[in-house]
């Protein structure tokens, strides 16, 4: 039995209880009998339940998606308005932005202000990018070589899985749906068990917004989903935002049927401070790099490299900044920091503060659980001195709001720190001297940096180095990513008409 999208998409919208499965934009009866229950991290209250994807839903969901690439219902459509479609999304989710910023809020309970501005505007920006990127791509070019001349044209790579993390689900969900559908292809999402109603609400504003019949489904499920779309025969591309472990085994189970995959995954990220730093002018940016979606984000700014001759002055900055991030609930309109996700992560966060204190670290700003916020899983932030680089805390992702300042002598000190990593996803450099910066910029082995501040920039490339993953995404390199390309040898002699 099969109900519309739009005859479910009011109750959608506020949460709560869907009992069926998203699946080529039809709701559709689930195979499995297992729900998903969702909580929110802040209140402990329940905020709904979603269908847990079994084995035969993803097959079926895999089938429908593969039914509509193989039929051309999407890759048919001009590029231009395909772009058009996936830009009317981000129209959609900024003309609904109260909804929106509510229910994502209740899944993760971040504050409505950290939604708007770390979640719906970087999400609707990736969006117009992809439909920018779309709209200007070379889709078809001609090249003449020494066999005469070449037809090159780019098509959509098949049908992907498309696997998110939970710490900022509306942005990645974007991500990945905009830049798949800007492609051509057809897309299985598997939005994280934590927040599996986010998932749904903007696949729904997709099939709005004019995707046709059988090219989204969504299989909300943990890791056993996630393995059975990662392994299905019928998947053609997996695009995975998560931990780097998780990345590894998804990579390593890709290559073994030679599928393609892009992963972006972790972070241990260094902010080098130089000694001509205005720390009174940087402070408050410097810090919250680090702190922002309470530590969640896997671009932190966690390790935070001083000059020793002015650490003292640097950390006082620091610990008076991150003072003046309230940590409460979403309804709190003053609240700049949420909770963590689960009471496991929480525990987990605790134990590396433990572990920095056992390793000689100092926390001059120790993170606790804070008086009147017990029914959630919120943690105050901690700042450590005395950190050496070789220290769990300093090497490790701690996902939580935990920073570490490690003393240098000499800028190659420094520079040699930020590198010691198994990591490279971004970083930043605090200096008056932009040149000076930039210079150092080159030196760091990271796949996006930043000077006095940092962003995720929608044109431009986003990824990795090292563990941090594989791919690129953001802009055209994103688009590129689920796109294969099709040489074809025209006969000596023929002229093409273009």
């Amino acid at each position: 039995m099969t109900e519309t999208v739009e005859s479910r998409a009011a109750s959608v919208a506020g949460g709560g209880d869907q009992p069926k499965l998203l699946i080529g934009g039809t709701w559709t009866d689930p195979h499995s009998t297992e729900t998903l229950e969702v909580f929110s991290p802040a209140t402990g209250e329940r905020v709904g339940s979603v269908p847990h994807a079994d084995a035969t839903d993803v097959d079926t969901a895999v089938a429908t998606a593969r039914a509509a690439f193989d039929a051309g219902v999407w890759t048919s459509v001009p590029p231009a308005q395909r772009a058009d479609i996936v830009a009317r999304v981000a129209d959609l989710i900024d003309e609904r932005s109260d909804e929106v910023t509510a229910l994502v809020s209740a899944e993760m309970g971040a504050p409505p202000s950290a939604v708007s501005t770390l979640q719906q505007l970087p999400g609707t920006g990736v969006l117009r990018a992809y439909a920018n990127a779309a709209r200007d791509y070379a889709w078809e070019e001609y090249r003449t070589g020494l066999f005469g001349t070449t037809r090159i044209t780019r098509e959509a790579v098949g049908v992907v899985g498309a696997i998110c993390a939970w710490n900022v689900p509306l942005f990645i969900t974007c991500n990945k749906l905009g830049a798949a559908l800007a492609a051509g292809c057809s897309v299985v999402l598997k939005p994280a068990p934590e927040t599996p109603l986010t998932g749904n609400y903007i696949a729904q504003l997709f099939i709005e917004a004019g995707v046709p019949e059988g090219v989204i489904s969504v299989v909300p499920g943990g890791t056993e989903t996630g393995q059975a779309l990662v392994a299905h025969p019928e998947v053609d591309k997996i695009t995975f935002t998560g931990s780097t472990a998780a990345g590894k085994a998804i990579g390593a189970a890709c290559a073994e049927s030679l599928k393609r995959c892009s992963l972006e995954l972790g972070g241990k990220s260094a902010a080098i401070v130089l000694d001509d730093v205005d720390i009174a002018a940087n402070a408050f940016m410097l810090t919250f790099l680090g702190l922002f979606n309470t530590g969640q984000a896997c671009v932190a700014q966690t390790r935070v490299l001083v000059p020793r001759s002015r650490q003292d002055e640097i950390v006082g900055a620091m610990i008076e900044a991150a003072k003046t991030m309230k940590v409460g609930l979403p309804s709190n309109p003053e609240a700049q920091l949420g909770p963590l996700i689960t009471e496991k992560q929480r525990q987990r966060v605790e134990g590396y503060i433990e572990s920095g204190k056992k390793a000689g670290a100092t926390a001059v700003l120790d993170g606790e659980r804070p008086d009147g916020l017990d029914s959630g899983y919120f943690l105050t932030p901690t700042i450590f001195t005395g950190v050496t680089n070789d220290m769990t805390i300093a090497q490790e992702e701690i996902f939580g709001p935990v920073l570490s300042v490690i003393a240098y002598d000499d800028v190659d000190e420094a520079i040699a720190i930020a590198n010691d990593s198994s990591y490279g996803l971004a970083g930043t450099v605090w200096t008056s001297d932009v040149e000076r910066g930039i210079e150092i910029s080159t030196k760091i082995r990271t796949g996006t940096f930043g000077i006095n501040w940092y962003a995720i920039d929608p044109e431009s490339p986003f990824g990795g180095y090292k563990n941090s993953g594989i791919g690129r995404e953001n802009g055209r390199e994103g688009l590129e990513s689920f796109l294969e390309h099709k040489s074809t040898m025209l006969p000596m002699g023929y002229e093409p008409q273009q």
